[in-house]
């Protein structure tokens, strides 16, 4: 007769048999542990399964920052959630490396800037894009950034036709390492720079502000 898999015993989140050292060192490992573990951001609520009532998980993040100061990586808060990434200064090193980075392989360069546009404009159509991108914005393309997980559908245009806009969602704001949209480069300096507006865009010049290498063209 098959044996039924055992049933994990309770966690000890209090730890009070340690001392207040030991035990907020454990807390810190603890927290560590599940964001080094995951592929997504953690929410407050999965972080505090794993520590004590009184823990402080705010002062956790802090300590834990504290002592990666010196490395190229950093816990960030992301899309309402807490994550490893690869601090900014490293990101052209990373890029150089060749290898593979956080936004998923099905999502293209050029649909990475698509998306940016989308999360500066929203919500938008896909002939606004269009106009904005300087080339057609194809339905593929958006279908294939909607498969991914990283727009849905606005509310109805009110132009002619009333086609669908498109608005950004928490994946979007997790794969670009955004905790909300006002952490998007400022747009007023890219519209003073002439690389982005709601009239039109500088593709390449963007990229390079953004960080993203556009593929070439088909």
């Amino acid at each position: 007769m098959a044996r039924s898999p055992k049933t994990p015993s309770a966690l000890d989140t209090e730890l009070e048999a340690m001392t207040p050292d030991a035990r907020w060192r454990e807390w810190m490992n603890r927290v560590e542990a599940v964001l080094f573990a995951s592929a997504e951001p953690v929410g407050r609520e999965m972080l505090s399964r794993v520590v004590g009532r009184d823990c402080d998980l705010d002062l956790v993040i802090d300590d834990i920052r504290a002592e990666l100061l010196a490395r190229p990586f950093d816990v960030v808060s992301v899309a309402g959630g807490f994550q490893y990434r690869t601090k900014p200064g490293y990101a052209q090193v990373v890029r150089a490396s060749g290898a593979p980075v956080a936004m998923p392989d099905e999502v293209s360069q050029q649909e990475a800037l698509v998306l940016m546009m989308i999360g500066y404009f929203q919500p938008v159509t896909r002939s606004e894009l269009s106009r904005i991108y300087g080339r057609e914005v194809s339905r593929d393309t958006i279908a294939g950034i909607r498969r991914a997980g990283f727009i849905t559908f606005g509310p109805r245009s009110p132009t002619p036709g009333s086609p669908y806009t498109y608005v950004t969602t928490e994946t979007f704001l997790s794969a670009f390492g955004f905790t909300s949209l006002r952490d998007l480069p400022d747009l007023e300096r890219l519209e003073d720079a002439g690389l982005l507006s709601r009239r039109q865009m500088n593709p390449d010049a963007l990229s390079a502000v953004l960080g993203i290498e556009e593929d070439e063209a088909d």
